[in-house]
């Protein structure tokens, strides 16, 4: 039930350029001569199966019989079998009746056949063609066909044999629309970093004229859906040179040495093009930290693949204008040897925008949308601090459904403020609605944030509170929309945090001399907040300014990997205590202002539980009408 902050990444898509004709010509070759071998099989069997005469099989002693009583008219003796005609007529065709028997031993044969006037010869076997056709051509011919299908199949998955080792780097060609720094805002600390790797595409002499050179590669960090890969496309498309666009991913496959021949061929092909750009994205995917224990060889591919990339990108020739750019999200677990200089000489952060980069990024994904005249994108990207230019897509994209659903003529404010709520809290569940009981609480818990919000000194001012479902297990929220960029945070700052976030369960109790669960998710971040004071910014009085724990963090995916202990159980001890001490002293000074200004706590809830939703300006009237 209180305030909820979800981050939504959103990969920018790929563009795939067609086959070259010569490769299609040479795919419809190889289809057409596929299809033609087996026209010619079915034609065969067929000619065999219509021309083959209908041959009776009969025993050797009716045989026998049939020519005592002089019935056989011819007939052919080989190696293993009698072939012939009788004197007996067919009923349904009028011709003579074939038949073919295994004879015995017998060495009167002859003579009884002359005795009885039969014509025989006597034939030497030679099945060689068709123990070539039927015992080798045709099974080889569907293994290979099924080979080849099977193949074909596996090759659109990225696993054709023919072709494992070759490299998956789909090429852009110059072709169609290019992507500039036009399209890339929010960003221009970086596109001013990446502006020299421009001019070095263009005009390599002109840093090669006092003996310089350009860096072999550019590595791109930052969060996830900042534009990384998009700036590497702007690249190429302001120096019009090709551009190689891989993923790390897609050099590990299941077998041993797949991966450094794939890097071997694509910097061949590099080489053939350049100069050229070569994007490696998520490179983190085989350039992680080698060493440590390997366990079944589960690490051998990768290493071996990023030896041949740093082999690779020791050895190409810089003045061949061959620049490498690589992005990843997690550059604490890169190995030194790739980002040692020679190699990824330069690390370009490509950060959050700030309000005025959010700004220009909504313009840019806004630009083919009907817009009303009452949409400000200035108020918007006030609406949306920490969002990266995936999230502001993913805003404006929900507004032009949002609106289209409402059957409108223009994307109004109310559909972009309806986007932000979507993105930052999830969709609205409508079927999942409140008990009377529950939504009276859930209307007390979330009125104890907004006046806390409105009582404390330091606190960003509140835009909405709603009580309103959404998402996973957010009964309601209140959003507090911060005024100016902010990248530091003082303590009196943190503990007015604090205590905002325990409004919610200090309401509840003063209310209903009860607490429910609601309050989880508030008090597992007042808790992370007072520990985070006291262990990583040594706000302890008491402690003094130390730290404690070694936490490996990710540096831009915020995300905890454990910590490393360096401190004694007593000094655990007196840190629990403190953190306590923190959570305990907030507390009270929550219950006590609330205690104070109960009449407003009792007016926002009533309004809040009938209206369900209470903007920012509906809350400061409800305060100033209860303060009269």
């Amino acid at each position: 039930m209180g305030k909820t902050n979800f981050q939504i990444s959103q990969k920018e898509p790929e563009i795939h350029v067609n086959k070259p004709p010569e490769r299609k010509f040479l795919q419809k070759q190889a289809n057409f001569n596929i299809w033609f071998f087996i026209f010619v099989m079915i034609l065969l069997y067929f000619v065999q199966t219509v021309m083959q005469v209908k041959t009776e099989q009969i025993p050797y002693s009716r045989f026998q019989s049939y020519l005592a009583s002089d019935k056989v008219a011819q007939c052919v003796i080989n190696g293993k079998t009698i072939v012939g005609t009788l004197k007996i007529m067919d009923k349904k065709t009028g011709k003579p009746l074939h038949f073919i028997t295994v004879p015995l031993y017998n060495a009167n044969l002859a003579k009884e056949l002359e005795k009885h006037g039969v014509k025989y010869s006597v034939e030497v076997e030679n099945h060689f063609l068709s123990n070539l056709l039927f015992t080798w051509i045709i099974p080889f011919g569907l293994i290979f066909l099924i080979w080849y299908y099977l193949g074909q199949k596996m090759g659109s998955s990225g696993m054709n044999f023919m072709n494992i080792g070759k490299n998956k780097a789909h090429i852009h060609a110059d072709t169609g629309q290019k992507v500039t720094f036009k399209d890339a805002a929010g960003v221009d600390d970086a596109k001013q970093e990446l502006g020299e790797v421009i001019e070095f595409l263009r005009n390599p002499e002109h840093f090669q004229r006092l003996g310089g050179h350009m860096p072999r590669g550019v590595l791109l960090v930052g969060p996830p859906g900042t534009g990384k890969t998009l700036l590497a496309r702007a690249v190429s498309g302001e120096a019009g040179v090709p551009f190689f666009n891989i993923s790390g991913s897609d050099f590990i496959e299941m077998f041993v040495g797949v991966g450094a021949s794939r890097v071997r061929d694509l910097f061949e092909q590099a080489r053939a093009k350049a100069p050229c750009i070569i994007f490696i994205d998520e490179i983190d995917a085989i350039g992680r930290q080698r060493g440590g224990a390997v366990s079944m060889g589960g690490h051998d591919e990768r290493e071996q693949t990023l030896n041949q990339l740093l082999v690779e990108m020791d050895g190409f020739d810089t003045s061949k204008g061959i620049v490498v750019i690589s992005a990843t999200n997690r550059p604490d677990v890169l190995d030194k040897a790739l980002l040692r200089p020679g190699r990824f000489d330069r690390q370009i952060v490509v950060d959050k925008p700030d309000l005025a980069g959010r700004v220009e990024i909504l313009k840019i994904h806004t630009r083919n949308l009907k817009l009303a005249p009452d949409v400000d994108l200035d108020i918007i990207a006030k609406r949306t601090p920490g969002f990266v230019g995936a999230d502001l897509a993913n805003v404006a994209n929900e507004a032009a459904i949002l609106g289209a659903r409402m059957d409108r003529d223009a994307i109004i404010t109310a559909d972009f403020e309806a986007a932000i709520d979507r993105v930052i809290a999830g969709p609205e569940k409508k079927t999942n609605t409140l008990s009377q009981d529950e939504k009276h609480r859930v209307a007390f818990h979330e009125s104890g944030h907004t006046l806390i919000a409105k009582l404390v000194p330091t606190a960003e001012p509140v835009h909405k509170v709603s009580i309103i479902p959404r998402g996973i297990g957010a009964l309601g929220y209140t959003l507090q929309v911060p005024e100016r960029e902010k990248f530091l945070a003082t303590k009196n700052e943190i503990l007015d945090q604090i205590a905002i976030l325990l409004g919610g369960r200090v309401a509840e109790e003063i209310i209903f001399a009860d607490v429910s669960t609601g309050a989880q998710n508030d008090l597992e971040r007042s808790s992370e907040l007072a520990r985070n004071m006291v262990c990583a910014y040594g706000m302890s009085e008491k402690l003094g300014a130390i730290t404690f724990g070694k936490k490996q963090t990710s540096m831009f995916l915020g995300t905890d990997y454990g910590e490393q202990k360096n401190y004694s159980e007593e000094t655990a001890r007196q840190i629990d205590a403190e953190v306590k001490l923190i959570v305990e002293n907030s507390y009270g000074r929550v219950k006590e202002l609330m205690s104070k200004h109960r009449n407003i706590l009792n007016s926002l809830a009533s309004q809040l539980e009938e209206k369900e939703v209470l903007s920012g300006e509906e809350v400061d009237v409800i305060i100033k009408q209860s303060q009269a």
